[in-house]
């Protein structure tokens, strides 16, 4: 892991320690591989393996709150370095990564929101649009799907309302869905799950990241989510036979932003000067700029944000190797000029987003509290 700029970034570890390998190395571990193995990534052979995760549990977060957590702060203790995600470090964005084990540049959720090519509209990857077709907005077999070709029992244990759900069809189809919404209803459909040999079985937890988007990680309520957490992670792994691997992994971690770090595109208007569209989120914002503007975004936007800010023309997000391999149909669903965060720093568009002004934890850039995510493997 390397820095990727000159704001102490941690760059994607694609094809070795990330998000995307973390199914192929179970694949592996459980004898039905779906490819070459990953290097940085080997785990231990097993017939049934169980993929917890936990959305925004940045492997630092855990280190620096590890008496709110006991349990899982002793696995830490104990486990191989961290993962990373994907850029831009965001939920569907590592799901989808999660469950196609393809980079972001292949697989083609780019972020919270993104352009939808033609248009001038955004796709907002958790909300997602009934004129977008998820199979086509990402079209690859996914891993799950793969591993179920190769007679792996796959099941997803998540709640009920993302039963086919665009982000749950381009990002976990293949899988079998079972719903369950409250913490023993997970746990028991997942001890059900593992009956079948071999099996993976994969179960979905959000509410420590809302809780941090709403009340920030350095609220006593986002302690409290984590010790609840904790304790469902213990249970779950009391409950599962010995001969089960258990491994437990986030999404992303998360970054409090307080008022005076954050700049609002409303309050500058200079901000919207040669642009169509602006999408992504805080913390990583792809600008989809008019007929050649490029330069200017980036003058204008560099200028305003300073060190506080990457701001980078596309090509060169790419060639830093920021999403990976970029595919034809992906290219154009990233912004032409994309703005990565530093620091606690937010961009903000409270006029567009206004929701968003409200939350104070948010993530999205290559900070490595956002970018690092603990690989606990028991």
């Amino acid at each position: 892991m390397s820095p990727a700029g000159p704001a102490g970034f941690v760059a994607p570890a694609y094809d070795d320690r990330s998000l995307t390998d973390l199914v192929p190395a179970v694949a592996t571990a459980l004898g039905h591989p779906l490819g070459p193995p990953v290097d940085g990534l080997r785990l231990p052979a097993a017939t049934a393996y169980v993929v917890f995760l936990v959305d925004g549990l940045g492997s630092e977060l855990l280190r620096q709150h590890r008496h709110a957590a006991p349990w899982l702060a002793a696995l830490l203790d104990h486990a191989e370095p961290p993962l990373t995600v994907g850029v831009p470090s965001t939920t569907a964005t590592s799901l989808t990564s999660l469950g196609t084990a393809l980079p972001p540049g292949a697989h083609g959720l780019v972020g919270f929101t993104s352009r939808i090519p033609g248009t001038d509209d955004l796709l907002n990857a958790l909300a997602w649009s009934k004129s977008v077709d998820p199979v086509e907005w990402q079209p690859h077999p996914t891993a799950f799907t793969r591993l179920a070709g190769a007679g792996v029992a796959v099941t997803a244990v998540n709640k009920r309302e993302f039963r086919g759900s665009g982000l749950t069809v381009a990002a976990h189809r293949g899988a079998e869905f079972v719903g369950a919404d409250r913490v023993g209803e997970r746990i028991a459909a997942v001890a059900a799950a593992t009956a079948v040999r071999p099996s993976l079985t994969y179960m979905y937890d959000g509410d420590l990241d809302w809780t941090g988007h709403r009340f920030g990680v350095a609220s006593s309520a986002w302690l409290q989510q984590l010790a609840m957490v904790d304790a469902e992670a213990e249970q779950l792994r009391e409950t599962l036979p010995p001969d089960v691997r258990l491994v437990v992994v986030a999404d992303h971690g998360m970054v409090d932003s307080p008022p005076e770090s954050r700049v609002d595109v409303a309050d500058h208007p200079e901000l919207r000067d040669g642009l169509a569209l602006i999408g992504g989120e805080a913390r990583f914002r792809h600008l989809y700029a008019r007929g050649g503007a490029v330069a200017d975004v980036v003058a204008t936007w560099e200028e305003r944000l300073g060190d506080r800010a990457v701001v980078l023309p596309r090509d060169e997000a790419i060639a830093r190797g920021w999403f990976g391999e970029v595919s034809a149909p992906v290219r154009p669903r990233l912004g032409d000029v994309v703005v990565a965060c530093a620091g606690d720093t937010a961009v903000l568009d409270s006029d567009a987003f206004p929701y968003e002004a409200t939350l104070i934890g948010l993530h999205g850039s290559l900070t490595p509290v956002e970018m690092l995510v603990p690989l606990l493997v028991c």
